[in-house]
């Protein structure tokens, strides 16, 4: 097999490409350092336009994923008269490396190589490394276990928290599912850049789910910092140093862990840039110049430094939508559902954001701003149906004032008044 394209340290607003399940995130950072992005990804969703060089939808990406007959078509679509300096990849490949290799036949990966992925991503072998370098995991097992109750169901490769589930909703024991041990512990993840041997953290981070009937674990926002005992920060950076060393990552990378006090344990390692990318923003992009850099062997050699507290969420339909209505976004919103779009119930209508003094605050301001869109979405749902007609110019503005673009209404006054300006 040929070898992959040796990465280098690409010029400043050199076109990349960024392929990802939602490549959003990960364009707005490299434009934010001054590339030119091209991205493929699932959605192509109308802010993800606004900030690409250019933007494709990958046909059947939410039903089949990556296959080489829906990626490479769209690759030499997009690639007409561009050159490259490389392929940033996001979620969506964690559990086909083969693509990866492909991929790394044109293109210098600026990420994880293939069989960097293959050994975390392969729970087994995962396993393995920890027990080898003496990293608390979960037990773990092909077969179903007789007794369920403390035992979680997961797709190996998965993520995004729709991978999980506990053991008792499992239909049947296949290749591409496994077994573990339930765990306890707060959920605590640390994200670093790394060469290949050496790391540098850039910050601890919290998740918290979002459960629907068929996914009790899907995954419902982020915020910073985590702040770890002191004890168990370093544990953390200590685990993330000793993989990095023994598995050969590079790049900007998470993993997972669950904290208890004098104890934790790691449960997975994303190897890729992920949606801390929306709570790590930086006006000059230091963090996506890092991850290049990283991959190109440089870890940086500034401080990489994030003040307040950050978080995102999503906001997910409380029921279905027959056609998206053409909303005058607020600002802190992002991966913006297209107008028109036909949503079921608990699908995605879009990331919601906020910055604040404290994490606690930041998170505060999400959901409040989540509840302010989803209740406006709701209302003019039960508007149209009544009236049977489409939004109109006026009804557009009223919906922008409501949401806190233009200011000025009460609901908008009472929403900043709880979520403060960030």
């Amino acid at each position: 097999m040929p070898l992959p394209l040796r990465a280098k340290s690409p010029n400043k607003r050199a076109a990349v490409l960024i392929v990802a399940a939602s490549g959003r995130a990960l364009a707005a950072a490299a434009r934010r350092a001054e590339y030119r992005p091209l991205v493929l990804d699932f959605f192509n969703d109308s802010d993800t336009r606004e900030i690409c060089t250019r933007s494709r939808r990958v046909e059947r990406g939410l039903s089949e994923g990556f296959t080489e007959e829906n990626l490479f078509p769209a690759l030499a679509e997009i690639m007409d008269g561009e050159d490259p300096c490389g392929v940033v990849y996001g979620a969506g490949f964690e559990d086909r490396p083969e693509l990866l290799e492909r991929l790394a036949q044109r293109f210098a990966l600026l990420g994880n190589l293939p069989d960097a992925v293959r050994r975390v991503k392969d729970p087994f072998r995962l396993a393995q490394f920890c027990a080898e370098l003496k990293i608390p995991h979960p037990e773990i097992r092909r077969k179903m276990p007789s007794e369920q109750k403390n035992w979680l169901v997961k797709s190996a490769g998965g993520s995004g928290g729709t991978h999980v589930a506990p053991a008792s909703a499992a239909l049947a024991e296949d290749e591409g599912t496994y077994f573990q041990r339930r765990a306890k512990g707060e959920p605590i993840s640390i994200q670093f850049l790394a060469d290949g041997a050496n790391t540098k953290v850039t910050g601890f981070t919290r998740q918290w789910a979002a459960p629907t009937p068929g996914e009790p674990f899907r995954f419902g926002g982020i915020l910073r910092p985590a702040n770890p005992a002191l004890e168990a920060g370093c544990q953390l950076r200590q685990a993330a140093a000793a993989l990095t060393a023994a598995c050969g990552l590079r790049g900007l990378n998470t993993i997972d862990f669950l904290v208890e006090v004098g104890a934790y344990t790691l449960l997975e390692i994303n190897p890729r840039p992920g949606a801390a990318l929306d709570i790590f923003e930086d006006r000059k992009g230091s963090l996506f110049r890092a991850h290049v850099d990283a991959c190109t062997g440089c870890l940086p050699d500034y401080p990489l430094e994030f003040t307040g507290a950050a978080a995102a969420a999503i906001a997910y339909t409380r029921c279905a939508i027959a056609s998206m209505p053409d909303l005058e976004w607020p600002e802190w919103t992002a991966d913006r559902q297209n107008a028109g779009s036909t949503l079921r119930a608990h699908d995605p209508v879009c990331t919601i954001k906020a910055r604040a003094n404290e994490p606690l605050s930041a998170r505060a301001i999400v959901e409040a701003r989540t509840n302010l869109l989803l209740e406006r979405l709701a209302h003019i749902q039960k508007r149209n149906n009544n009236k049977g007609k489409e939004t109109t110019l006026e009804d557009k503005q009223a919906e922008y004032q409501h949401l806190g673009g233009a200011g000025g209404g009460p609901v908008d006054r009472g929403c900043r008044e709880v979520a403060g300006c960030g």
